[in-house]
């Protein structure tokens, strides 16, 4: 058995100064109920042994780990919302609470939504409903156990408050959620800077990125914006791959480590449907399923510009044209692990070919797609050309060994089954099919991690 991980606090954001953030206060809530807490992540950050009233303390609360930030932090930032420049933004319902190392020495940030006003709430009242909080929850478990890098959930607290809101049923309950993330530096970080014309804040920045969230010991900028285009590329490949559909791609929304997070008017396409939007708001399908890559991609030129302050211009742009091409790899590896098929550089891409024009039929769901093909099982009645392509191919090692691949169907994320889940909650505060929907989805994930390991 593996030894616990120990708790290690390493508040490094401080390092930073005071120019960077705004020490905060949490709301005091009238009431805190748990209810929903990830003991898996809690056990590789050193949070093991907490026990209920700890987790209350701590992410209802806000009372302080030891050694760690002694207040928490609303971080400053703007960002292109809809490619419209927003300077008036900044953590507005959030703050940073607390930063640690997991298991594998990453730095990771506990952040919060819905934990009260700060100085850029704005007309907000800061608050998160309940119902924002339980889809939040769902989402990230799905993409963990899909393979996308995404942020995790780790505390969710129903807090008591009525909120009034215009896109659901008012009032409605409250909740505060804590998330763990490899960090909360965004595009919108440094667009701030450059806007403020501060070429040393953008170096500072910088240098803290490379060195406390990718452990490099080098200030170039040049490396940073090629580390970044790295790790966005891949997230808009396992987007696309989990059938995902983020919703609101825009450049505050954009983890210069890749992580995807911040989930709002998300959506699981069920069909290859690159017209699918998840937000009401986006009228003209801007973050539509299939523009999502060329939303990363403009966003990804906006830090360009920012990093321009201290870099060669050039230099840069020549890591901004490369991403396309980084993209389509990382997109035919993210397909190929999620069907469960070893990579094989001269079939691969007539594979991927074959795969996409098949999902681009629509005559089945996504999940049942890649459940279905997993492996290299051909299914009754598959697709010949895919058929074809996906013959003689081998499988990842033991890619099929879980009994979830023998279910009758696959485990999924829609719409209508978010809402069903919601409703229990709503009309009878019946957490039972949240809890049955967490469970299937992480065995899920087990059958997924061979492949993934």
């Amino acid at each position: 058995m593996a030894e616990p991980q120990p708790y290690h606090a390493d508040p490094a954001i401080l390092t930073l100064g005071n120019g960077f953030y705004d020490p905060v206060a949490a709301a005091n809530f009238p009431d805190c109920q748990l209810r929903f807490t990830n003991r898996r992540w809690a056990a590789k950050v050193g949070l093991g042994d907490l026990d209920d009233a700890d987790w209350v303390r701590h992410f209802g609360r806000f009372e302080p780990l030891a050694d760690n930030l002694p207040t928490p932090l609303a971080l400053r930032y703007h960002g292109h919302q809809f490619r419209s420049y927003n300077p008036d933004i900044g953590d507005g319902r959030g703050f940073l609470f607390a930063q640690l190392r997991d298991d594998r020495a990453r730095l990771l940030d506990l952040g919060t939504k819905g934990s009260g006003q700060t100085p850029y709430s704005r007309f907000g009242d800061g608050r998160l409903t309940l119902k924002g909080g339980v889809r939040e929850v769902l989402a990230t478990e799905m993409l963990e156990a899909l393979g996308v890098n995404t942020s995790k959930s780790f505390a969710l607290i129903e807090t008591g408050e009525k909120l009034q809101r215009n896109d659901e049923p008012s009032p409605t309950r409250s909740a505060v959620l804590t998330r763990l993330s490899h960090s909360h530096v965004r595009i919108g970080s440094f667009q701030r800077l450059a806007f403020e014309e501060d070429g040393a804040g953008v170096a500072a920045l910088a240098s803290y990125s490379l060195r406390t969230l990718f452990g490099e010991e080098c200030d170039d900028p040049l490396r940073l914006f090629a580390l970044v285009a790295e790790r966005t590329a891949v997230l808009a490949a396992s987007y696309l791959a989990a059938g995902f559909v983020h919703g609101v791609l825009n450049s505050d929304n954009i983890n210069i480590t890749g992580e995807s997070f911040d989930y709002g008017p998300w959506r699981f396409a069920p069909t290859w449907d690159e017209q699918h939007v998840a937000a009401y708001f986006d009228h003209n399908g801007l973050y539509a399923f299939g523009r999502q890559p060329e939303a990363i991609h403009w966003d990804l030129a906006q830090l360009g510009g920012c990093l321009a302050l201290i870099a060669d211009g050039p230099a840069l742009a020549t890591i901004l044209e490369g991403w396309p091409a980084r993209f389509e790899q990382a997109l035919v590896a993210a397909l190929l692990l999620r069907l469960g098929i070893q990579p094989d550089a001269t079939l691969d891409r007539p594979l991927v070919s074959a795969m996409l024009t098949a999902l681009r039929r629509q005559e089945e769901t996504i999940d049942r797609f890649f459940f279905d093909w997993r492996g290299g099982r051909v299914p009754a009645g598959g697709d010949p050309v895919l058929a074809k392509a996906i013959e003689g191919r081998l499988p990842l090692p033991h890619a099929l060994d879980h009994d979830y691949w023998r279910d009758n169907a696959p485990c999924s994320m829609h719409i209508a089954e978010v809402e069903a889940i919601w409703a229990a909650i709503a009309e009878r505060d019946d957490w039972g099919p949240f809890d049955t929907k967490i469970a299937a989805i992480r065995r899920m994930g087990d059958a997924m991690t061979p492949s993934c390991a």
